[in-house]
């Protein structure tokens, strides 16, 4: 296995469904409803930490050939975050998470860990406003904060980011374009915004430089979320 090209990310289509459902079965089934029409598979924190590594296996089993982003965004001190990524490294996942703000070090560790995988490094969580970053002590809007995050995480190895919407096209102008922009708070026109801040239309987030939308509850939480899966497929493939 080796670290895999950023066209991969985007066949059939440049989509991350958000596994965030309340067991691992249910997430299963969702998996197997929309496969045909997504990249990738996103196990975040709350599966991961309920169901382990068992969760990433019965994911890929249900859609084989589909990509795996495990989404558990690291951060602690450089010796304990490598040590985590050699742990999961069995897993063999595409994409770990980790946060850009543990600095340099730390983000080198993961990489080092994982030769094979994308490690993402997350700039500012996309639930965070600008008065949400002063209270945190941060200076200035949150486009200058995510690509000084940005800036930093690349040059200590990461192949991947996580930033908003609002923020892509800064970013892909600030590291390039081999680098996999990964874009939450993506919503189709009309849907709810839930607990984002800093959200855009997928059209918009892939015309502004995106490489991979992370999109959750407008397909695990639709009627039919193997429509809804092919119906924002098309809609990004137009």
């Amino acid at each position: 296995m080796s670290i895999r090209p950023l066209s991969d990310f985007a066949t059939p289509a440049p989509i991350a469904v958000a596994l965030d459902a309340p067991d691992l079965a249910s997430a299963v089934v969702l998996a197997g409803q929309v496969k045909d029409s997504v990249s990738t598979f996103k196990v975040g924190l709350e599966l991961y930490m309920r169901y382990g590594p068992d969760a990433v296996q019965q994911v890929r089993d249900a859609a084989p050939g589909r990509l795996l982003f495990l989404d558990v965004k690291l951060h602690d001190i450089p010796n304990t975050v490598g040590g985590a990524a050699r742990a999961v490294a069995q897993l063999q996942p595409d994409i770990l998470t980790v946060h850009a703000a543990g600095g340099g070090a730390m983000i080198a560790a993961a990489v080092e860990a994982l030769p094979q995988t994308r490690v993402a490094a997350v700039t500012i969580l996309t639930s965070l406003s600008a008065p949400n970053l002063d209270e945190l002590g941060i200076v200035g809007p949150p486009i200058d904060a995510v690509r000084r995050l940005a800036s930093l995480a690349v040059n200590a190895g990461a192949s991947a980011l996580v930033c908003s919407p609002a923020e892509v096209a800064a970013v892909r102008s600030e590291v390039g374009p081999e680098v996999l922009l990964i874009t939450p708070g993506v919503r189709p026109v009309g849907a709810d915004v839930g607990d984002q801040q800093r959200v855009a239309t997928p059209e918009q987030a892939l015309a502004d430089g995106a490489s991979l939308l992370v999109i959750g509850r407008p397909i695990t939480a639709a009627d039919n979320p193997g429509v809804a899966a092919a119906h924002l497929a098309a809609s990004v493939q137009a």
